[in-house]
């Protein structure tokens, strides 16, 4: 008897704690669902469909199609965004109200829109392919550099982006590489027998990577000669495959707003602030298949037709995974050319006090292996009677060696800039929006810092006070041109 009383009491305690979890459970999902549903409002560029984006499905056979879709496609956005949005009273940073100052229609050059820069003998073709919720404009430098040293280039505006936020609700990475594999065909078959490269910054190198695993057992696809990447979305947060759930919940419960990480206002014309659930979605799954694919050629020894590799990344990138781009894709990699480079903070005195986390254990534990079969370059300060000061020298161990050589540089860090962001490897800083505005008239985003109390503006602290280009930039750029064999005269 009193067995059996206890066994009950043990069954309907079992059930009270699983009842009380699910209702605790529930209590937080509705808080949550409550929270979300209560931010900014959303706008017509949340919510408009346009439906002349590509999509795998679209019936395009070639790269002149996709541009031929892409015209219409921003015509639906004139029409369908830009005219009935009310014009601006005054001054206005809303981009997509018309005459604003933030309105790309208005500007010299569209960068929202693919561009080509041709040559009639070209000594090689470079594909762009820029980041998530970014445009074309984010590469235009490197485009404009290979292009004045004799390169055909394209810079492909992704499926989903350079229109409205609400393009990358539904876009899938599969509408994404499907795209590119147009634009690399087109421009191989524009620069015949001439080497094909491809430049891919943040979801723009997942989608380089991707291409290239295709290149590798599709025959109609041209193989790419070298992959260029910066800041490049080889793995990112396991937080992304929950995000895919809020949406859900959200479209049940018919919640629009669950559909979106953020709403924000829409004060650059060249990158959506506001950031879909399904964006995140879709960066988790392009890096999961990125390891597959990558983990099924290294057990298949096929790596050594993997594409040579060039890669710059800050050790401290708050986007994407330093750790998983070394495991997942150089790790892989035969000794065949490849290089890795990672930016180290600036390690002034006062900031290394400030840190909430510091990569030198990671840098010094890299260097300090001799198995690699890729070269890795530390750009870090250099040391003056035992104290780093704001010159930079170049750290840098050969695949397979066991020295690290140390070389001076003429580069310096900035004042109060302790170190680069996922945002601002391709960006120099004499770029018109993201720059450091020095000399110029109007003040950029880039050392656009207003200040006050918190909790007062739309743009957070934190975005405004975000390192946006790179001091670095004209030595990335001469790399660049130095691994695609542009630097020299022919």
């Amino acid at each position: 008897m009193k067995k059996t009383f206890t066994n009950h009491s043990l069954t309907m305690l079992r059930r009270a704690l699983g009842y009380g979890i699910l209702v605790t459970m529930a209590s937080l999902i509705s808080i949550g669902v409550y929270v979300l549903n209560n931010r900014a409002d959303l706008h017509l560029w949340h919510e408009v469909d346009l439906d002349e984006e590509f999509k795998t499905s679209s019936d395009v056979d070639d790269f002149a199609d996709y541009l031929a879709l892409e015209d219409r496609l921003f015509a639906q956005l004139e029409s369908e965004v830009y005219a009935n949005t009310p014009a601006p009273e005054g001054q206005s940073i809303n981009r997509f109200e018309k005459g604003s100052m933030m309105d790309p229609t208005s500007m010299k050059t569209n960068w929202n829109r693919t561009f080509e820069l041709t040559q009639t003998s070209p000594r090689a073709g470079v594909l762009l392919l820029h980041g998530m919720s970014d445009s074309p404009y984010s590469l235009r430098h490197l485009g404009k550099t290979f292009h004045e040293a004799g390169a055909s280039v394209i810079g492909l505006r992704i499926p989903g982006h350079g229109t409205a936020p609400s393009g990358l609700v539904e876009t899938t990475w599969k509408d994404m590489a499907a795209a590119v594999r147009l634009a690399a065909k087109h421009l191989k078959e524009s620069i015949g027998d001439r080497p094909l490269y491809l430049v891919g910054y943040s979801n723009g190198g997942a989608l380089s990577v991707i291409y290239a695993t295709e290149s590798v057992n599709d025959p109609s696809l041209p193989r790419p000669d070298g992959l260029l990447l910066l800041s490049p979305e080889i793995g990112v947060s396991k937080a992304a495959a929950l995000a895919v759930w809020q949406g859900r919940i959200g479209h049940w419960l018919g919640l629009e707003k669950l559909a979106w990480n953020s709403i924000s206002m829409e004060y650059d014309p060249f990158k959506y602030r506001s950031f879909a659930v399904n964006a995140g979605d879709q960066a988790h799954r392009i890096t999961t298949e990125i390891d597959k694919r990558l983990g099924k050629m290294a057990q298949d020894g096929a790596m050594q037709n993997f594409p040579r590799t060039l890669a710059f990344q800050s050790s401290v990138d708050a986007t994407v995974s330093t750790t998983a781009l070394i495991s997942r894709l150089f790790d892989r990699l035969p000794d065949q050319g490849h290089e890795l480079i990672l930016f180290d903070i600036n390690r002034l005195a006062l900031v290394e006090h400030l840190l909430s986390k510091d990569p030198a254990d990671q840098l010094e534990g890299l260097l300090a292996e001799t198995d690699h079969t890729f070269s890795l370059t530390v750009v870090s300060n250099s040391m003056e009677e035992g104290v780093p000061s704001r010159r930079v020298n170049l750290r840098r161990r050969e695949a397979g060696t066991m020295e690290t050589i140390e070389k001076s540089t003429e580069m310096s860090w900035p004042d109060e800039t302790f170190s680069l962001s996922h945002i601002a490897i391709p960006f120099p800083e004499n770029d018109s929006l993201y720059g450091s505005g020095e000399g110029g008239k109007v003040p950029t985003l880039g050392n656009r810092a207003l200040r006050g109390e918190r909790g007062t503006l739309l743009i957070s602290p934190g975005e405004m006070l975000r390192q946006k280009w790179n001091p670095f930039y004209s030595w990335l750029e001469q790399k660049s041109l130095t691994f695609t064999g542009l630097d020299s005269v022919e």
